[in-house]
């Protein structure tokens, strides 16, 4: 499935800077290695939206993340995806309108997990979708 708009294709070493400054937009850091090493490996994916990188993935699955200007942006990805990696990935339960979509497109709850920090956590300021390892 695609959306209309939202242009998804392979990542590239080239994009790295332009999704380096997209994560630090959202996190407050950078995932440079993880990304290089989905680069590498094949699974990373970026999106494209009026000639700018709006979002990337290391792979939507278990064990990647994702990063997005918007909500649309990260639901691009998730509709590209052929199959999820460890059979789903984690959607925030206070992104609504993300977990509405997902129901929305035939995706259920398997089971529910908290994320948890000690120390300084900054809320992300934009769509992402969590790797376990954070």
């Amino acid at each position: 499935m695609q959306i209309s708009g939202f242009d998804v294709r392979a990542a590239h070493e080239a994009d790295l800077a332009d999704c380096d400054k997209l994560c630090l937009q959202v996190h407050g850091h950078d995932r440079s290695g993880e990304l290089r090493d989905a680069i590498a490996h094949g699974s990373a994916k970026v999106v494209e939206r009026d000639g700018q990188i709006t979002a990337y993935t290391t792979d939507v699955g278990f064990t990647g993340h994702s990063v997005a200007v918007s909500n649309e942006d990260l639901m691009a990805l998730i509709a590209d995806a052929n199959a999820f990696s460890w059979n789903g990935f984690l959607v925030p339960l206070r992104n609504a309108e993300l977990l509405r979509w997902c129901f929305d497109h035939g995706l259920r709850v398997v089971y529910m997990l908290n994320l948890m920090a000690l120390g300084y956590y900054q809320e992300p300021r934009g769509s992402c979708l969590a790797s376990i390892g954070y």
